[in-house]
């Protein structure tokens, strides 16, 4: 049973695909098997989570070759909650793509590839082995260039230009860096890596060879200063694809940095890990800046995924239980709240008929549950008490505060007044000011937002709400998630004796 549950994340998304494609010309029938297989995502998760955490990690041997030599399918709690969050998104978006996503898109096989999409990022999530994360990142990546450029539209094909470029540079130093390490060890199994490594004479070699992978996941995860192709493209496609790559895709190359830079590349963390906690003071900053300056929603918002980052490889920089802890929180946070956002941005253009901040405005007077739903996730990005961003960051600056990290610390303090500088500028604009179209009465018709197809955008963005203020005021049930998984983390000698049957 618990090894139908490890390789369920993979298969499940498969089949899922294989279905939809199966019902190519019933779309009806397509929307509604998307919902039911994102909600079994979603129950898929929820009992991966389960079981780890009270059987602790699991581990299987595809084909029963043993490892370093088979294929291994492993979960600890940081990779079971990834996948527990990739089926609470899938979920929300399914009931939102139900009424976003035009007939074009869905005759092109917009349910097929994004269920392919989510095999991609749980297979990365749950692979043992660094050259299945490479086949699982390509899986994810072919997906992501289609979904990207379904429609044909002008903007989507030169956003997908650069997406397609960068991440094919980020694919070769990826396998690069696979080839150094098979050369230098022998093995790619990352449970056998992290025996091997340790053990390596030429610590100075294995640190070069760690750079080719935080170049690689660095692109990934748009880290300064490889982020630029991120706002260059995750504006252009339909918003509900737009939110899957902003809450979700970002993440993995967060997850990839963490669990190689807690498993196989710490033999030298003066280097590494300082290194990364300066790309993080940057990445926090620069990126902050870059929504200041934008009034389109989308490329604020698309702005801040960059912000973020850093605060997530700030914590795996510090490298301390509680920092390790609080980059996994403020991980699934972030996700919950990135996704929320650019679906909030979403529903004030289908009421508004733009994503200018300055050519929007009286949101607040027109639909006030609207300017609710928005400040929720809003004031969580920026860190205010009590939503879930307060306690993410109070935990990542408390590690910062006892690991003496005084400077980065305080860059990520200014960061988040920045962020909330942000935030209210498109309260202001687009929420409090009463709209510029009503002076030159061209104000659009008041939308009964309980009416369909606007009731289907509302619920899942009531619904990732509701999750953010839960986290807020009862955080102790993921904080105390984070906390093992970052022991786990730190402490990889179970996860070396599950994966290798305790034979080291």
């Amino acid at each position: 049973m618990n090894h139908l549950i490890l390789v369920a994340p993979i298969l499940w998304p498969l089949a899922m695909a294989i279905i939809v494609t199966i019902f190519w010309f019933r779309r009806s029938i397509q929307s509604t098997l998307n919902v039911l297989g994102s909600a079994g995502l979603l129950v898929i998760g929820i009992l991966l989570v389960r079981t780890v955490w009270l059987d602790g990690i699991q581990a299987v041997q595809m084909g029963e070759w043993p490892a370093p030599f088979g294929i291994t399918i492993v979960a600890d709690l940081f990779s079971a909650s990834m996948v527990l969050i990739t089926g609470i998104i899938a979920f929300a978006l399914s009931i939102y793509s139900l009424v976003t996503i035009d007939k074009r898109r869905k005759q092109f096989g917009y349910y097929s590839l994004i269920n392919t999409l989510y095999m991609g990022v749980c297979g990365a999530f749950v692979t043992g082995d660094l050259f299945n994360m490479y086949v699982w990142f390509e899986v994810m990546l072919i997906s992501s260039f289609v979904l990207l450029t379904l429609g044909g539209e002008s903007k989507q094909i030169e956003g997908t230009f650069k997406y397609v470029t960068i991440n094919l540079i980020s694919s070769a130093l990826f396998l690069v860096g696979v080839g150094f390490l098979y050369g230098i060890v022998g093995t790619l199994n990352m449970a056998d890596l992290s025996v091997k490594l340790a053990n390596h004479e030429n610590q100075g070699m294995i640190t070069v060879v760690s750079m080719f992978f935080l170049a690689s996941f660095g692109i990934k995860a748009a880290v300064f200063p490889l982020f630029f192709w991120l706002p260059a493209s995750y504006h252009t496609p339909p918003i509900a694809i737009t939110a899957i790559f902003a809450g979700l895709l970002t993440k993995v190359g967060v997850y990839s940095l963490i669990r190689v830079f807690t498993l196989l590349f710490v033999g030298n963390i003066d280097f590494t890990h300082t290194l990364i906690l300066i790309i993080s003071a940057f990445t926090m900053f620069v990126g902050v800046l870059g929504a200041a300056s934008q009034y389109d929603m989308r490329k604020i918002l698309s702005f801040h995924i960059i912000s973020q980052i850093g605060y997530m490889i700030f914590g795996l920089a510090l490298f301390t239980p509680l920092a390790i802890a609080g980059a996994i929180f403020y991980t699934l946070h972030h996700i919950i709240v990135k996704t929320n956002l650019f679906l909030v941005s979403g529903l004030v253009k289908q009421l508004k008929g733009d994503y200018d901040v300055r050519k929007i405005g009286g949101v607040l007077n027109s639909y006030p549950l609207v300017a609710i739903l928005f400040l929720i996730p809003a004031l969580s990005l920026a860190g205010m008490p009590p939503l879930s961003g307060f306690w993410s960051k109070f935990f990542l600056l408390k590690a910062a505060f006892e690991d003496q990290s005084y400077i980065v610390a305080a860059v990520a303090l200014l960061v988040g007044l920045l962020t909330l500088f942000s935030m209210m500028k498109i309260w202001n604009e687009a929420f409090w000011k009463n709209s510029p179209k009503e002076h030159v009465g061209v104000e659009r018709v008041k939308v009964n937002l309980f009416s369909r197809p606007v009731i289907f955008m509302v619920i899942p963005i009531i619904f990732l709400a509701a999750i953010t203020v839960f986290i807020g005021f009862y955080p102790e049930p993921l904080f105390a998630l984070a906390s093992r998984a970052s022991e786990q983390l730190l402490n990889p000698q179970e996860y070396i004796n599950v994966v290798l049957g305790g034979a080291r």
